[in-house]
């Protein structure tokens, strides 16, 4: 009885052993490592090659049921691309769109002067002439006039008087006496809103042999950088 009990109890212990694992199987094997480092090398795998991955399908959309698109040729209207494009949209879900022709909208904002047959059934050459008479009648001829002189206020023109100097800017002229000379022009300058109300200031007070308000302290008759050269340049040209 009790061989029977230890024999017993010998053979639960090795039902419940853990069996190793065979070397050499699974995918961590060195051959199998070898054999997907050959493939991924594109050389030849001695044995059985490792089972390829699943291929991309070849066939054209078309035979998968996706939608073909209708390239529109040229001259089409606008019902034919509309009804082409109805078409290719319907393929996608299954449906059937009836063949429906859209009449392109006419646009009366665009004029049709260009269309020759559109104008000739509306004019003719005799009422092209009868208009282009009409028009001339109704011309009106202006005469010239004489150009307008400028009015005498009072005051200097100082384009006259830049087409009578002819010395350059900075060279002296006129004579002027005192001290900080150029301080006080840029003081008094200061005052005016442009060189040209500056010079006309100058020449209305004695200018350009005396310069009362001290706006020319070079002596060059030119107040406050006033520059006479555009005036020079537009009669030259």
């Amino acid at each position: 009885m009790r061989k029977l009990l230890l024999i017993s109890a010998i053979g639960l212990i090795a039902g419940c052993e853990t069996v190793a694992p065979v070397a050499g199987t699974g995918f961590n094997t060195p051959q199998y490592q070898a054999q997907r480092e050959a493939q991924l090398a594109g050389q030849g795998v001695a044995g059985n090659p490792l089972l390829p991955p699943s291929e991309v399908s070849q066939q054209p959309l078309s035979a998968q049921g996706a939608a073909t698109a209708i390239p529109p040729t040229t001259g089409d209207s606008a019902g034919d691309i509309a009804n082409q494009t109805a078409a290719a949209l319907a393929s996608t879900s299954g449906q059937t769109v009836s063949s429906t022709t859209v009449a392109p909208s006419s646009n009366t904002g665009i004029s049709d002067e260009q269309d020759f047959g559109a104008v000739s059934n509306r004019r003719s050459i005799e009422s092209d002439a009868a208009r282009i008479e009409q028009n001339r009648q109704t011309y009106e001829v202006v005469a010239p006039t004489a150009v307008p002189q400028r009015s005498q206020d009072g005051q200097p023109n100082i384009v006259q008087y830049a087409l009578s100097t002819s010395n350059p800017v900075g060279t002296q002229l006129y004579s002027r006496a005192g001290f900080n000379l150029q301080a006080k022009a840029e003081r008094n300058c200061a005052q005016y809103p442009s060189s040209d109300q500056a010079q006309i200031a100058f020449l209305s007070n004695g200018g350009p042999q005396r310069d009362r308000k001290g706006l020319d302290p070079d002596g060059d008759g030119f107040a406050c950088s006033w520059d006479p050269s555009p005036f020079r340049s537009a009669v030259n040209n």
